[in-house]
Protein backbone atom coordinates (compact mmCIF):
# COMPACT_ATOMS: atom_id res chain seq x y z
CA UNK A 1 0.00 0.00 0.00
CA UNK A 2 1.34 3.50 -1.32
CA UNK A 3 2.26 6.00 1.75
CA UNK A 4 0.10 8.89 1.78
CA UNK A 5 1.34 12.26 0.46
CA UNK A 6 2.55 14.93 3.18
CA UNK A 7 0.79 17.73 2.78
CA UNK A 8 2.51 21.17 1.56
CA UNK A 9 4.87 23.42 3.56
CA UNK A 10 5.00 27.14 3.84
CA UNK A 11 8.13 28.16 6.33
CA UNK A 12 7.90 31.65 7.52
CA UNK A 13 10.95 33.09 8.72
CA UNK A 14 12.05 36.42 10.68
CA UNK A 15 14.32 38.86 9.26
CA UNK A 16 17.65 36.67 8.01
CA UNK A 17 21.20 37.36 8.82
CA UNK A 18 23.58 35.99 6.97
CA UNK A 19 24.59 33.33 8.96
CA UNK A 20 20.77 32.19 9.63
CA UNK A 21 20.53 31.54 5.92
CA UNK A 22 22.11 28.35 5.91
CA UNK A 23 19.95 27.07 8.95
CA UNK A 24 17.11 27.87 6.88
CA UNK A 25 18.06 26.14 3.63
CA UNK A 26 18.98 22.79 5.11
CA UNK A 27 15.66 23.22 6.40
CA UNK A 28 13.98 23.96 2.99
CA UNK A 29 16.09 20.91 1.73
CA UNK A 30 15.25 18.61 3.83
CA UNK A 31 11.62 19.79 3.84
CA UNK A 32 12.00 19.83 0.00
CA UNK A 33 13.15 16.01 -0.58
CA UNK A 34 9.15 15.06 1.24
CA UNK A 35 6.74 17.57 0.08
CA UNK A 36 6.51 20.78 -2.19
CA UNK A 37 7.78 23.71 -0.12
CA UNK A 38 7.92 27.67 -0.20
CA UNK A 39 9.84 30.29 1.68
CA UNK A 40 8.20 33.94 3.28
CA UNK A 41 11.44 35.43 4.65
CA UNK A 42 11.99 39.19 5.65
CA UNK A 43 15.32 40.97 4.09
CA UNK A 44 16.60 37.38 2.16
CA UNK A 45 20.22 38.53 0.79
CA UNK A 46 20.01 39.33 -3.14
CA UNK A 47 22.97 36.33 -3.41
CA UNK A 48 21.28 34.03 -1.17
CA UNK A 49 21.30 30.65 -3.17
CA UNK A 50 18.00 30.09 -1.22
CA UNK A 51 16.37 31.97 -4.21
CA UNK A 52 17.67 29.51 -6.92
CA UNK A 53 16.44 26.85 -5.27
CA UNK A 54 12.97 27.26 -3.65
CA UNK A 55 10.09 29.50 -4.44
CA UNK A 56 10.37 32.35 -2.04
CA UNK A 57 7.94 34.94 -1.34
CA UNK A 58 9.44 37.84 0.39
CA UNK A 59 7.46 40.28 2.03
CA UNK A 60 10.28 42.90 3.02
CA UNK A 61 13.73 43.87 2.70
CA UNK A 62 14.08 45.88 5.43
CA UNK A 63 16.34 44.04 8.71
CA UNK A 64 15.31 44.58 12.11
CA UNK A 65 16.66 47.75 12.21
CA UNK A 66 18.71 49.66 14.57
CA UNK A 67 16.47 50.85 17.11
CA UNK A 68 13.83 49.08 19.52
CA UNK A 69 10.83 51.50 18.51
CA UNK A 70 12.10 50.99 14.55
CA UNK A 71 12.53 46.86 15.52
CA UNK A 72 8.88 46.94 17.41
CA UNK A 73 7.01 49.27 14.14
CA UNK A 74 8.86 46.45 11.38
CA UNK A 75 7.78 43.46 14.03
CA UNK A 76 4.20 44.52 13.87
CA UNK A 77 4.20 45.54 9.96
CA UNK A 78 5.85 42.28 8.91
CA UNK A 79 3.20 40.36 10.48
CA UNK A 80 0.27 41.90 8.57
CA UNK A 81 2.24 41.13 5.70
CA UNK A 82 2.90 36.97 6.90
CA UNK A 83 -0.75 37.01 6.67
CA UNK A 84 -1.61 38.53 3.38
CA UNK A 85 0.92 36.24 1.80
CA UNK A 86 -0.14 33.07 4.02
CA UNK A 87 -4.28 34.50 3.11
CA UNK A 88 -2.91 33.62 -0.53
CA UNK A 89 -1.44 30.52 -0.60
CA UNK A 90 -2.75 27.12 -0.24
CA UNK A 91 -0.37 25.02 2.07
CA UNK A 92 -2.04 23.07 4.54
CA UNK A 93 1.32 23.28 7.15
CA UNK A 94 2.56 26.83 8.04
CA UNK A 95 5.57 26.40 9.93
CA UNK A 96 7.30 29.49 11.77
CA UNK A 97 10.83 28.66 11.72
CA UNK A 98 12.51 31.05 14.15
CA UNK A 99 9.65 33.44 14.28
CA UNK A 100 8.06 31.80 17.37
CA UNK A 101 6.84 35.45 18.51
CA UNK A 102 5.22 36.31 15.92
CA UNK A 103 1.66 35.88 17.34
CA UNK A 104 -0.72 37.66 15.00
CA UNK A 105 -0.10 35.15 11.43
CA UNK A 106 -0.04 32.28 13.91
CA UNK A 107 -3.42 32.80 14.98
CA UNK A 108 -4.29 34.25 11.81
CA UNK A 109 -3.38 30.69 10.33
CA UNK A 110 -5.58 29.06 12.98
CA UNK A 111 -7.82 30.23 12.23
CA UNK A 112 -8.24 29.68 8.25
CA UNK A 113 -7.99 25.63 9.14
CA UNK A 114 -4.28 25.38 8.67
CA UNK A 115 -1.89 23.05 10.23
CA UNK A 116 0.54 25.36 12.52
CA UNK A 117 4.23 24.09 13.52
CA UNK A 118 6.87 26.21 15.34
CA UNK A 119 10.21 25.49 15.66
CA UNK A 120 12.55 27.57 17.60
CA UNK A 121 16.47 28.32 16.61
CA UNK A 122 17.26 29.25 19.77
CA UNK A 123 16.46 31.42 23.07
CA UNK A 124 14.53 34.76 21.24
CA UNK A 125 14.01 36.38 24.65
CA UNK A 126 17.16 35.82 25.74
CA UNK A 127 18.89 36.72 22.92
CA UNK A 128 17.47 40.24 22.45
CA UNK A 129 17.64 40.81 26.69
CA UNK A 130 20.98 40.36 25.83
CA UNK A 131 21.04 43.03 22.62
CA UNK A 132 18.82 45.88 24.12
CA UNK A 133 21.29 46.24 27.14
CA UNK A 134 23.77 47.69 25.30
CA UNK A 135 21.69 50.27 24.75
CA UNK A 136 18.79 50.77 27.28
CA UNK A 137 18.93 49.81 30.87
CA UNK A 138 18.59 46.65 32.16
CA UNK A 139 15.26 46.67 33.56
CA UNK A 140 13.62 47.77 30.65
CA UNK A 141 15.36 45.01 28.65
CA UNK A 142 14.31 42.59 30.72
CA UNK A 143 10.45 44.02 30.53
CA UNK A 144 10.67 44.11 26.70
CA UNK A 145 12.25 40.47 26.71
CA UNK A 146 9.51 39.44 28.87
CA UNK A 147 6.87 40.75 26.50
CA UNK A 148 8.32 38.99 24.00
CA UNK A 149 8.54 35.40 26.21
CA UNK A 150 4.78 36.22 26.64
CA UNK A 151 4.34 36.52 23.15
CA UNK A 152 6.07 34.04 22.16
CA UNK A 153 4.27 31.19 24.80
CA UNK A 154 1.17 32.20 23.67
CA UNK A 155 2.32 31.15 19.84
CA UNK A 156 3.17 28.02 21.62
CA UNK A 157 0.11 27.63 22.53
CA UNK A 158 -1.98 28.64 19.92
CA UNK A 159 0.29 26.21 17.76
CA UNK A 160 -0.79 22.37 16.24
CA UNK A 161 3.02 21.30 16.79
CA UNK A 162 6.42 22.64 18.07
CA UNK A 163 9.71 21.16 16.83
CA UNK A 164 12.88 21.56 18.92
CA UNK A 165 16.59 20.35 17.56
CA UNK A 166 16.76 17.52 21.04
CA UNK A 167 15.50 17.51 23.92
CA UNK A 168 17.57 19.24 25.96
CA UNK A 169 16.61 21.92 23.75
CA UNK A 170 13.34 21.27 24.50
CA UNK A 171 13.71 21.71 28.47
CA UNK A 172 15.96 24.70 28.13
CA UNK A 173 13.04 26.62 26.88
CA UNK A 174 10.95 24.86 28.65
CA UNK A 175 8.23 23.94 26.93
CA UNK A 176 7.78 19.84 28.22
CA UNK A 177 4.35 21.98 29.22
CA UNK A 178 3.48 21.17 25.72
CA UNK A 179 4.42 17.22 25.49
CA UNK A 180 1.05 16.33 23.43
CA UNK A 181 2.30 18.27 20.85
CA UNK A 182 6.07 18.63 21.28
CA UNK A 183 8.25 17.26 19.01
CA UNK A 184 11.88 17.03 20.70
CA UNK A 185 13.85 15.22 17.66
CA UNK A 186 14.55 17.54 14.46
CA UNK A 187 18.02 18.24 14.71
CA UNK A 188 19.44 19.62 10.65
CA UNK A 189 21.99 17.45 9.19
CA UNK A 190 25.80 17.68 8.33
CA UNK A 191 26.80 17.19 5.56
CA UNK A 192 29.15 14.57 5.90
CA UNK A 193 30.76 14.32 2.33
CA UNK A 194 32.18 17.93 2.63
CA UNK A 195 32.50 17.03 6.89
CA UNK A 196 34.84 14.43 7.64
CA UNK A 197 37.57 13.39 8.63
CA UNK A 198 40.22 13.99 6.13
CA UNK A 199 43.63 14.25 8.56
CA UNK A 200 44.00 11.07 11.40
CA UNK A 201 43.59 12.40 14.51
CA UNK A 202 46.73 10.83 15.58
CA UNK A 203 48.54 13.09 13.32
CA UNK A 204 46.91 16.36 14.03
CA UNK A 205 49.39 18.97 15.91
CA UNK A 206 48.63 20.18 19.18
CA UNK A 207 46.32 22.74 17.78
CA UNK A 208 43.34 24.00 19.85
CA UNK A 209 40.73 26.16 18.39
CA UNK A 210 38.09 28.48 18.58
CA UNK A 211 35.83 28.57 14.93
CA UNK A 212 32.80 31.57 15.35
CA UNK A 213 31.94 34.95 15.51
CA UNK A 214 34.59 37.19 17.59
CA UNK A 215 31.83 38.97 19.65
CA UNK A 216 30.99 39.14 23.32
CA UNK A 217 28.01 36.39 23.37
CA UNK A 218 30.90 33.86 22.36
CA UNK A 219 33.21 34.04 25.44
CA UNK A 220 35.95 35.24 23.41
CA UNK A 221 37.38 37.62 26.16
CA UNK A 222 37.23 34.24 28.69
CA UNK A 223 39.14 32.46 25.73
CA UNK A 224 41.77 35.11 25.62
CA UNK A 225 42.78 34.32 28.95
CA UNK A 226 42.51 31.19 28.59
CA UNK A 227 45.23 30.96 25.64
CA UNK A 228 46.84 33.38 27.77
CA UNK A 229 47.26 30.64 30.69
CA UNK A 230 48.25 27.30 28.08
CA UNK A 231 51.34 26.12 27.89
CA UNK A 232 54.08 26.93 25.22
CA UNK A 233 54.00 23.69 23.16
CA UNK A 234 50.35 24.13 22.53
CA UNK A 235 49.15 26.52 19.93
CA UNK A 236 45.33 28.66 20.99
CA UNK A 237 43.83 29.39 17.57
CA UNK A 238 41.01 32.02 16.97
CA UNK A 239 38.90 30.84 13.41
CA UNK A 240 37.24 33.30 12.37
CA UNK A 241 36.23 37.68 12.50
CA UNK A 242 34.08 40.56 14.25
CA UNK A 243 33.29 43.02 16.50
CA UNK A 244 36.42 42.10 19.05
CA UNK A 245 38.83 40.94 16.40
CA UNK A 246 41.43 43.68 17.37
CA UNK A 247 40.58 44.09 20.93
CA UNK A 248 41.97 40.21 20.46
CA UNK A 249 44.87 41.17 18.23
CA UNK A 250 46.00 43.64 20.69
CA UNK A 251 45.06 41.16 24.40
CA UNK A 252 47.57 38.48 22.31
CA UNK A 253 49.91 40.61 20.39
CA UNK A 254 52.74 38.58 22.93
CA UNK A 255 51.19 35.38 22.37
CA UNK A 256 50.91 35.64 18.70
CA UNK A 257 54.28 37.41 18.29
CA UNK A 258 55.13 34.06 20.25
CA UNK A 259 53.35 31.42 17.88
CA UNK A 260 51.51 30.73 20.60
CA UNK A 261 48.12 32.18 19.51
CA UNK A 262 46.69 32.60 16.00
CA UNK A 263 43.67 34.20 14.52
CA UNK A 264 43.44 33.34 10.94
CA UNK A 265 40.29 36.10 10.27
CA UNK A 266 37.46 35.41 8.09
CA UNK A 267 37.62 31.72 6.46
CA UNK A 268 35.38 30.95 3.79
CA UNK A 269 32.92 27.70 4.22
CA UNK A 270 34.73 25.55 1.71
CA UNK A 271 37.83 25.92 4.06
CA UNK A 272 36.06 25.01 7.51
CA UNK A 273 36.30 21.85 7.21
CA UNK A 274 39.79 21.82 6.65
CA UNK A 275 40.57 24.08 9.42
CA UNK A 276 38.48 21.74 11.96
CA UNK A 277 40.64 18.72 10.59
CA UNK A 278 43.54 20.83 11.91
CA UNK A 279 42.17 20.96 15.58
CA UNK A 280 42.79 17.88 18.09
CA UNK A 281 40.02 20.14 20.55
CA UNK A 282 37.22 22.67 19.78
CA UNK A 283 36.52 24.87 22.31
CA UNK A 284 32.78 26.55 22.20
CA UNK A 285 31.09 28.81 24.54
CA UNK A 286 27.61 27.42 23.50
CA UNK A 287 24.88 29.78 24.90
CA UNK A 288 21.18 29.25 25.29
CA UNK A 289 20.32 31.54 22.37
CA UNK A 290 21.53 29.38 20.06
CA UNK A 291 19.56 25.68 19.88
CA UNK A 292 22.53 23.52 18.74
CA UNK A 293 25.46 25.37 17.07
CA UNK A 294 26.13 23.92 13.51
CA UNK A 295 29.95 24.12 14.22
CA UNK A 296 29.44 21.73 16.77
CA UNK A 297 28.27 19.01 14.40
CA UNK A 298 30.69 19.67 11.42
CA UNK A 299 33.35 19.53 14.50
CA UNK A 300 32.34 16.09 15.48
CA UNK A 301 32.02 14.97 12.33
CA UNK A 302 35.22 15.85 11.17
CA UNK A 303 36.55 13.88 14.37
CA UNK A 304 37.25 17.06 16.68
CA UNK A 305 36.03 16.70 20.08
CA UNK A 306 34.24 19.20 21.62
CA UNK A 307 34.64 20.83 25.20
CA UNK A 308 31.61 23.05 25.14
CA UNK A 309 29.24 24.21 27.70
CA UNK A 310 26.11 22.03 28.40
CA UNK A 311 23.56 24.49 27.23
CA UNK A 312 20.43 23.52 24.78
CA UNK A 313 20.38 20.67 22.49
CA UNK A 314 23.91 20.40 23.23
CA UNK A 315 24.00 17.73 25.92
CA UNK A 316 22.89 15.36 23.38
CA UNK A 317 25.35 15.68 21.06
CA UNK A 318 28.61 16.34 23.24
CA UNK A 319 28.48 13.57 25.59
CA UNK A 320 30.92 13.65 28.37
CA UNK A 321 32.91 10.03 28.91
CA UNK A 322 31.26 9.43 25.18
CA UNK A 323 31.51 11.94 22.60
CA UNK A 324 33.17 15.35 23.83
CA UNK A 325 33.87 17.24 26.81
CA UNK A 326 31.37 19.56 29.11
CA UNK A 327 32.73 22.99 29.72
CA UNK A 328 31.67 23.65 33.35
CA UNK A 329 33.70 26.15 34.70
CA UNK A 330 34.25 29.18 33.17
CA UNK A 331 37.19 30.53 34.85
CA UNK A 332 39.73 30.58 32.62
CA UNK A 333 42.53 29.21 34.68
CA UNK A 334 39.91 25.99 35.38
CA UNK A 335 39.45 25.84 31.51
CA UNK A 336 42.99 25.94 30.31
CA UNK A 337 43.91 22.99 33.42
CA UNK A 338 41.06 21.07 31.54
CA UNK A 339 42.23 21.71 28.18
CA UNK A 340 45.61 20.36 29.28
CA UNK A 341 43.85 17.13 30.83
CA UNK A 342 42.05 16.48 27.71
CA UNK A 343 45.09 16.42 25.42
CA UNK A 344 46.82 13.95 27.76
CA UNK A 345 43.50 11.92 27.71
CA UNK A 346 44.50 8.39 26.10
CA UNK A 347 40.68 8.38 25.60
CA UNK A 348 40.98 11.08 23.14
CA UNK A 349 40.87 9.67 20.23
CA UNK A 350 38.02 7.27 21.33
CA UNK A 351 36.03 10.03 21.47
CA UNK A 352 37.52 11.58 18.09
CA UNK A 353 35.71 7.71 16.42
CA UNK A 354 32.64 8.20 18.79
CA UNK A 355 31.92 11.54 17.78
CA UNK A 356 32.16 11.03 13.93
CA UNK A 357 29.90 8.02 14.54
CA UNK A 358 27.40 10.03 16.28
CA UNK A 359 26.82 12.42 13.44
CA UNK A 360 27.34 9.57 10.87
CA UNK A 361 24.62 7.84 12.42
CA UNK A 362 21.90 10.23 13.17
CA UNK A 363 22.73 13.75 11.91
CA UNK A 364 23.66 13.02 7.67
CA UNK A 365 20.88 13.90 5.90
CA UNK A 366 19.35 11.11 5.10
CA UNK A 367 18.57 11.04 8.72
CA UNK A 368 17.19 14.09 9.11
CA UNK A 369 14.52 13.30 6.07
CA UNK A 370 13.57 10.59 8.05
CA UNK A 371 12.88 12.41 10.94
CA UNK A 372 10.70 15.04 9.25
CA UNK A 373 8.92 12.90 7.42
CA UNK A 374 8.20 10.92 11.01
CA UNK A 375 7.02 14.00 12.30
CA UNK A 376 5.17 15.87 9.40
CA UNK A 377 3.32 12.67 9.21
CA UNK A 378 2.40 12.16 12.80
CA UNK A 379 1.33 16.07 12.64
CA UNK A 380 -0.69 15.27 9.88
CA UNK A 381 -2.20 12.15 11.56
CA UNK A 382 -0.88 10.46 8.21
CA UNK A 383 0.34 6.69 8.33
CA UNK A 384 3.63 6.13 8.05
CA UNK A 385 7.08 4.03 8.29
CA UNK A 386 8.64 5.05 11.51
CA UNK A 387 12.58 4.48 11.35
CA UNK A 388 12.69 5.26 14.92
CA UNK A 389 10.25 4.79 17.52
CA UNK A 390 11.75 8.14 19.70
CA UNK A 391 10.23 9.93 16.62
CA UNK A 392 7.07 8.33 16.42
CA UNK A 393 5.01 10.54 19.11
CA UNK A 394 5.17 13.68 20.89
CA UNK A 395 7.31 13.43 24.36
Amino acid sequence: MAEAEIDDVLVVTHPLAPASESHVAALLDIIGAITSVALVPTNLSEESSIRDDFEVLEISREGVGESILVAAVRFVLNQLRMCRTIARRDEDIILFFGATSYLLPIAFSRLLGRTVVLEPRGDVPLTLRLQWEQTVPAPIARALAGAVWVLEHAGYRAADAIVTYTPSMAEELELERYEEKLYPNGARYVNTDEFSVETPFEARENVVGFLGRLDEEKGIRTLAQVAKELPDDLTFRFIGDGDLRSWLERELAEEIDAGTVEITGWVDHEEVPKQLNDLRLLVLFSEPTEGLPTVIMESMACGTPVYATPVSGVPDVVREGETGYVLQDREPEIIAARIESILRDESIGDRSERSTALIRRQYQREAAIGRYRTILAAITHIEATYADPDDRAPV
